[in-house]
């Protein structure tokens, strides 16, 4: 029997309300991975072997699980990661989970690739964003996209390098989302009539539904096969960390580099000068097979993580996962599907939901840890394999 999920209480039950309130195609665009989707599944897993210490018996009177990311001020270590196509979620969707980002006191990050423009955002929140950029061929285009940023009060760019070629997804190419044609309008026809509330909620209450940073760049922005097109023609696989240096002399603010899985190249982006670092696979969905953030974070951070500030992403599913991040090094965490999902399911109220949900997870799980102040948590509040 299925449950009727009034009051969702995790990441998961914002996933099963998020499956049925979206036409298939899309829930499967933010749902699912690369390939055979191994690796996404593993971000997800190698999580829940990471085991906590439980301590009693300590004063842990006045815990606070505030920190700074990227040297804004958070009530929790958590910023939302970039989502492309949020806005095709829910109604003006980057607009509303920014709002709930600030009602929690986390940064939003604004992918490069959202539906609502820039300007939108940061009008309906008097906190700074965080943007998103990949690198164009264009560098006209990046040029223009840093200003506006700047110009819009962003001071930390979140520069995706994972993306030279975008990932082989399978779920994506059997709905039709990588290919034209009658049959592929259909498929997608068909799942937007299945969903009459999303049809009207958001597909016609929620127009323009255009990609809003590149609708003066981007011939038929407003068309998914034209946009896709161009973004194959522009998407730069040639990029390498002499492209970093550009980017770096062009923007005054933090960057930070994301997508970096590998110690070299984690001390690579330290030698180009960034401010910090996302431990990232994309989440999944670009090469599948390798192995996943929670697997990876700890060596990394014995690298770098005394030189540059460490964050991760990939498969962090509770306010649990985000100490066990933490107790491996890590300074934050940037969360992608969960926000979504809620978002999806519940919009403004239910991202808002779930970042307090989490909040009260992380308290939790530092109270029994026998920790007041997130700076505290280290290696040592996690069990060892041989621990007695």
């Amino acid at each position: 029997m299925m449950r009727t999920l009034s009051y969702p209480a995790t990441a998961g039950d914002y996933r099963v309300l998020a499956q049925r309130r979206l036409p298939g195609f899309l829930f499967d665009y933010i749902d699912g991975g690369a390939t055979d989707e191994q690796t996404l599944q593993a971000n997800v897993a190698d999580w829940a072997q990471v085991p906590l210490r439980q301590r009693v018996l300590v004063n842990v009177d006045g815990v606070d699980t505030s920190s700074t990311l990227a040297g804004q001020a958070c009530r929790l270590p958590v910023a939302l990661a970039p989502v492309g196509l949020a806005g095709m979620m829910a109604r003006r969707g980057e607009v509303q989970a920014a709002r709930a980002a600030q009602s929690v006191g986390v940064p939003f990050t604004l992918s490069t690739v959202g539906i609502c423009p820039l300007h939108e955002v940061v009008t309906a929140t008097s906190q700074p964003v965080w943007f998103q950029l990949y690198m164009i061929r264009d560098r006209g285009i990046v040029q223009t996209l840093l200003q506006r940023a700047w110009e819009a009060g962003c001071r930390t760019l979140v520069f995706t390098v994972d993306l030279p070629l975008t990932g082989m997804r399978h779920r994506d190419t059997r709905n039709g989302l990588s290919a034209g044609g009658m049959k592929a309008a259909l498929i997608k026809a068909h799942g937007v009539l299945s969903h009459p509330h999303w049809l009207w909620d958001v597909a016609m209450r929620g127009q323009p539904l255009s990609f809003g940073n590149l609708t003066d760049q981007v011939p038929g922005a407003r068309d998914m096969d034209a946009f896709k097109a161009w973004v194959d023609s522009q998407f730069d696989p040639r990029v390498t960390w002499d492209d970093i240096a550009w980017l770096r002399d062009r923007w005054p603010g933090t960057l930070l580099l994301k997508g970096i899985l590998d110690v070299a190249d984690a001390q690579a982006a330290v030698r180009a000068g960034v401010q910090g670092l996302i431990v990232s696979n994309h989440g999944g969905r670009q090469l599948d097979g390798v192995m996943s953030t929670a697997a990876k974070l700890p060596a990394i951070v014995q690298a770098v993580g005394a030189q540059t500030e460490v964050l991760v992403d990939g498969g962090i599913r509770s306010g649990v996962d985000v100490f066990r991040a933490l107790a491996l090094g890590a300074k934050g965490v940037l969360i992608g599907r969960p926000w979504i999902w809620a978002l999806a399911a519940a919009g403004e109220a239910g991202v808002q939901d779930l970042l307090t949900r989490w909040q009260r997870e992380l308290l939790l799980a530092m109270t029994l840890a026998g920790v007041r102040s997130v700076a505290d948590i280290q290696p040592s509040h996690l069990e060892t394999r041989n621990s007695p």
